[in-house]
């Protein structure tokens, strides 16, 4: 582990009964990063936070924080997690059960109760501070909870599908805050399969499948790395967009298509331009034709999905 890391992972395997849940995991998570773990549900995302916070101990291999291999219950006062299981105090008000956690982490009550007054504004939950839990709706209490977790000002957050269950507004508000701390210089360690999340606020990703990793890395290393040439086309009408898409199928690899809008990972060696005209002999009306980097949803879908994923065990068997 390099003194820059927070988080270090070398070899780490889980099994329950028989089922490989994570085998031969090695990541580093930098000072200061915004770190998504990716991948689909079931890939080992949660059980991989689980065994960096000490509530699953791994088969094999070594978790070091901060530089220290005691494991994330000893270092509970700097760390923040959030886990998948969502759990709080139905019958408690809610900043009664703020404090409650500000003190659990060893935050004084009168500093804790005017931290929990300042994140419950940042919220917009000023209002429900002296309503009970049971009262608020589900992306309320998400909400509090994620409070709950920062109350004692962390230097690491871990955050579990932070963003499952929040509307859109919510997910934003959710995002600048961990923007904000990231600038801050506090190391945020995130699990999502949600690729458009990911990609506006991570700066560093590891993508694991079936257990493994297969991708890790910086994102604009990754997309570099990625390779292939990469095209954007957006049609004005989605049927006829589906229809056009059929004229280029054998100059593909790939595609994200969604009838309007497509993103398509080029064969080696065809010309953009040549799929430009295969779609404009269609008569389909095109918005948009460029050349980009490829999205993370489009390399999560190659190193993560059937075949990606397929290729990966076959490189480890």
């Amino acid at each position: 582990m390099t003194s820059t890391s927070v988080i270090a992972l070398s070899g780490v395997a889980k099994r329950f009964a028989g089922h490989v849940a994570v085998a031969d995991l090695s990541l580093s998570v930098p000072r200061g990063a915004v770190y998504g773990l990716l991948g689909p549900n079931g890939a080992g995302k949660t059980t991989t936070i689980r065994m960096i916070m000490n509530i699953t101990m791994p088969d094999e291999g070594t978790i070091e924080l901060f530089g220290d291999r005691r494991g994330g219950r000893h270092h509970s006062a700097r760390i923040g997690y959030l886990p998948e299981e969502r759990g709080l105090y139905r019958k408690m008000r809610v900043r009664d059960m703020l404090v409650f956690l500000a003190e659990a982490k060893g935050v004084g009550r009168a500093r804790g109760a005017a931290k929990a007054d300042e994140w419950l504004r940042r919220l917009d939950l000023a209002d429900w501070g002296l309503r009970k839990v049971e009262e608020l709706s589900k992306g309320m209490q998400q909400k509090v909870q994620f409070i709950g977790t920062m109350l004692h000002e962390p230097e690491l957050v871990i955050l579990d599908e932070p963003f499952a269950g929040l509307d859109p507004i919510n997910q934003q508000v959710l995002k600048d805050i961990v923007v904000h701390l990231a600038r801050g210089g506090t190391t945020i360690v995130f699990s999502t399969h949600q690729m458009d999340v990911a990609e506006k606020i991570c700066d560093h990703v590891c993508i694991i499948a079936r257990g493994r990793k297969v991708l890790d890395g910086g994102l604009a290393e990754v997309k570099q790395v990625h390779g292939g040439t990469h095209v954007a086309v957006a049609f004005e009408d989605g049927a006829a967009g589906a229809q056009a898409m059929t004229a280029v199928t054998d100059l593909v690899a790939a595609a994200d298509d969604s009838g309007v809008y497509a993103e398509l990972r080029l064969k080696d060696g065809v010309d953009p331009q040549l799929v430009l005209e295969r779609l404009m002999g269609t008569g389909a009306r095109i918005r948009r034709f460029e050349r980009i980097e490829p999205s993370l949803n489009r390399i999560f879908l190659d190193k993560a999905g059937p075949d990606g994923a397929a290729a990966a065990e076959v490189a480890h068997a």
